[in-house]
């Protein structure tokens, strides 16, 4: 009964989410209690930059100290 109420949540989502959809699935899927190891990609997705907007952009400005954060 839960599997047919999610499948049909499923199909409520609109195409350009779906793959944030999965990456989502994937991850619960892998939590607590799975004993598949994370690939890398898993790894390198999860990873989270605070940086400012123009970070990429100049990076050897901050890099230097020539821009502040």
């Amino acid at each position: 009964m839960t599997k047919e109420l999610i499948k049909e949540e499923i199909d409520r989502v609109d195409e350009e989410r779906l793959d944030e959809l999965y990456d989502l699935v994937r991850r619960f899927t892998r939590g607590k209690g799975s004993k598949e190891k994370p690939t890398l990609m898993d790894r390198l997705a999860s990873i989270e930059i605070d940086a400012p907007e123009d970070f990429a952009t100049h990076f050897d400005l901050y890099l230097n100290g020539e821009k502040g954060a």
